[in-house]
């Protein structure tokens, strides 16, 4: 049996933070950031309760490949039910490298990503998202019809205020 591979880990030390910690995923590393004055065995003691912290939240929040492709095809039998198998996805897949954009899709193989940020945010959220990108199965581009399509989705307006609200924040 494989060992588990041990996670990278960085820890960020920083004058300006007195009492908090926090901790989150940067590529395949996790960083820590812990007030400068933190002593080595606090430095320690937090690391492995933040990443305690992130494997518990990982648990509560993994949505696998297949799960978003039943999804996906629970989202198009609800809302795209007129276009039939046209909206239907080849493949659906959760990606890492996507951190302008919070999904894509390539109409020509059929294919959608979604970036693993969504992970975090309510299913409503990512569902959204990919209600958007099933959508562009049908129309490619970002014309009229295809946001009357889009508005399909009950909870379009909010999940795009919350994408945005996020995006105004992370400065993505």
């Amino acid at each position: 049996m494989a060992a588990a591979r041990e996670p990278l880990v960085e820890v960020r030390r920083s004058e300006r933070r007195h009492r908090t910690v926090a901790a989150y995923r940067e590529g395949e590393r996790i960083v820590v950031l812990i007030p400068s004055q933190f002593s080595r065995a606090e430095e320690s003691a937090w690391v492995d309760k933040m990443l305690a912290r992130l494997a518990a939240k990982d648990r509560r929040t993994a949505r696998s490949d297949a799960e978003l492709m039943a999804r996906a095809r629970q989202l198009a039998a609800r809302y795209l039910d007129d276009f039939g198998a046209a909206a239907l996805p080849a493949g659906v897949r959760w990606v890492t490298n996507q951190r302008g954009r919070w999904g894509s899709c390539s109409p020509d193989d059929r294919t959608i990503r979604l970036s693993d940020r969504l992970r975090d945010m309510p299913a409503w959220v990512a569902d959204y998202v990919l209600f958007h990108e099933l959508t562009h199965l049908v129309v490619p581009n970002h014309s009229a019809e295809f946001w009357e399509i889009v508005a399909r989705y009950p909870k379009t307006e909010r999940a795009r205020g919350y994408l945005e609200g996020v995006a105004a924040v992370s400065g993505v």
